[in-house]
């Protein structure tokens, strides 16, 4: 993993190198305890929201294990990761013998990453565990995201699971906890993380010498939901305008095509996979807010419709993801469906 990973965002620092970890003391604490006593479970799945610090966590975990190998000896907390430490270079570069991170995968005709996890990517972690430590030391593997593997690879996992190696530890970071096996999530320890509090959040940024727009900082740390990630989408990639365009389009009113065509050309231009994903997230929490209000107002047949929008909004655009469909009528089909059904 390095600093050029397609899928990391301006501004951002690769978990694998970020020395800074903010808001999760606890769970630190907690993981740097378990590790001392004794008493760590085999398999981590560490569960929150996108980009609040949980692939971050994860690596300065590793790196704490593979520093202090005995229990009896590693301290009670969990410290940053020494740049010039032998573990954390190797960590940093790939090299590491004991440490496998898998993501989804690069499709080189494409130029981009893959829409999931195959198989293939777990048998690397079988034929990883399969081999002696050369140094004798745990083994880590770190899926991130496990929420992106497909049906044979998380029953690949499942098995590696059921049967664990001694000295392994398996940290599937996630994003969306439910869409995993129930008998994967049922072999690890939750340990669920909550989004950034705001001066948390602010603090983050700061690290990453990310400075605030004077005019929109409050608006970007309430946008944020507590995620890092958000806010450098916000700040860096015109996510406050996307924002902006989508409530614009979802206005009662005349037909606003011309908008919604220019909405659809920004987020299906070349190089725009970060935006494309930033606005179906946004549509799918939008309809979600949407539907969850119309059922606190009582209008139960309006939050099944919209219910029921979302799903098939999620499943529109994982095939159009999935297939590499044309991007622009996807957003177009994405703002039709919204407009239908939230100023009906």
């Amino acid at each position: 993993m390095s600093e050029d990973s397609p899928d990391l965002l301006e501004g951002a620092v690769s978990p694998a190198l970020n020395p800074n970890l903010f808001g999760h003391g606890e769970a630190e604490a907690f993981l740097a305890e378990a590790y001392a006593g004794g008493k760590m479970h085999h398999a981590i799945l560490m569960e929150g929201p996108r980009g609040i610090g949980k692939s971050t966590l994860a690596f300065r975990f590793a790196n704490h294990l593979l520093r202090h190998p005995d229990p009896a000896r590693a301290p009670l907390a969990l410290t940053a990761p020494e740049p010039d430490h032998p573990v954390t270079r190797q960590i940093a570069s790939g090299a590491s013998h004991d440490l496998l991170h898998l993501t989804r995968p690069l499709d080189e005709k494409a130029g981009r990453l893959k829409s999931a996890i195959t198989v293939d990517e777990i048998r690397r972690a079988g034929k990883f565990l399969g081999q002696t430590s050369g140094t004798g030391n745990w083994r880590v593997v770190i899926i991130d995201a496990a929420d992106d593997m497909n049906r044979n690879a998380a029953n690949a996992v499942l098995k590696i699971l059921e049967e664990p190696p001694r000295r392994v530890l398996f940290m599937l970071v996630s994003h969306a906890p439910g869409k995993l096996l129930p008998t994967i999530r049922s072999r690890c320890m939750p340990l669920p993380l909550r989004p950034l509090a705001e001066p948390d959040l602010a603090a983050a940024l700061a690290a990453l010498d990310v400075t605030l727009p004077a005019a929109s900082a409050d608006r970007v740390l309430a946008a944020a939901g507590g995620s890092v990630a958000e806010a450098l989408k916000l700040i860096h990639y015109g996510g406050l305008d996307i924002m902006a365009a989508l409530e614009s389009i979802l206005k009662p009113g005349p037909s606003t095509r011309r908008e919604m065509h220019k909405l659809a050309d920004l987020l299906s231009a070349k190089d725009a996979e970060t935006v494309f994903l930033f606005f179906t997230e946004l549509a799918g929490r939008r309809i979600v807010e949407e539907a969850r209000a119309s059922a606190l107002a009582g209008d139960i047949g309006r939050a099944d419709r919209l219910a029921s929008l979302s799903q098939s909004l999620t499943e529109k655009i994982a095939i159009s993801i999935g297939y590499n469909l044309d991007r622009k009528q996807t957003v177009l089909q994405i703002l039709d469906d919204m407009r239908g059904a939230m100023t009906a």
